[in-house]
């Protein structure tokens, strides 16, 4: 059965992953989820994460980071989904928890986070907030 957000199912994976103090996590394997991927390694939400093989598809294990027993990740939340898209301009940019989160965008240039987008003075769809 296809996914209908595949980006949904990965945010969802280290959710339930960090509930059960999981050490690390697999999701199937794609470019958007990568670039996600590489902002919460970035910004020090995951310890990182690696290409495997799953069968005839390639997957992704997710090293998931922890801070004095408590997960590094305390809320993750899908902004945009396939039913009702939210995209927002460099200035209009979401605040999560006056700064202490960040909200990963998609934009032309790439996927970023709030303050990169911001810097880089562009905006595009908010993926997702994560604090």
């Amino acid at each position: 059965m296809p996914l209908t957000d595949p980006l949904g199912d990965m945010l969802t994976r280290i959710r339930n992953g960090q509930q059960a103090r999981k050490d690390s996590v697999l999701s199937p394997a794609s470019k958007l989820r990568a670039r996600v991927l590489d902002v919460l390694q970035r910004e020090g939400y995951i310890r990182g994460y690696s290409e495997e093989a799953l069968g005839a598809h390639k997957g992704l294990r997710i090293e998931l980071k922890y801070f004095e027993g408590q997960p590094a990740i305390q809320h993750v939340a899908r902004v945009s989904k396939p039913g009702r898209r939210v995209y927002s301009g460099s200035q209009e940019l979401p605040r999560v928890r006056n700064g202490l989160g960040i909200t990963i965008v998609s934009t032309p240039k790439g996927v970023l986070s709030d303050a990169e987008a911001r810097t880089q003075n562009v905006g595009g769809e908010v993926l997702a907030e994560v604090f």
